[in-house]
């Protein structure tokens, strides 16, 4: 363990800003969503590559305590927008 306080290592740093871009990422995409909402083509876009080319059809469920069922796709993404849970899978 490195002695704290000290700054991080060229691959600390690496993994830090790595981690910083995708969550950046993240928050822009929920951005997109939250402006124009789901049926925009760049949002729908978005979504399929997300899920590989297909957006799955509902109901979307998940291992979520207490919110284990959503409608669609598009509810999910919303959720996990708005607790900024980023990379919670279904």
């Amino acid at each position: 363990a490195r002695q704290p306080g000290t700054p991080l290592s060229d691959q600390e740093y690496h993994q830090f800003f790595k981690i910083l871009r995708i969550t950046i990422q993240a928050s822009t995409a929920c951005q997109l969503r939250e402006l124009y909402g789901c049926n925009n083509l760049l949002v729908q876009r978005l979504d399929e590559y997300e899920n590989h080319g297909v957006i799955p059809p509902g109901p979307i469920c998940s291992q979520l305590p207490g919110n284990p069922f959503f409608h669609n796709f598009c509810t999910f993404s919303l959720y996990r927008c708005i607790m900024k849970k980023y990379f919670l899978k279904v």
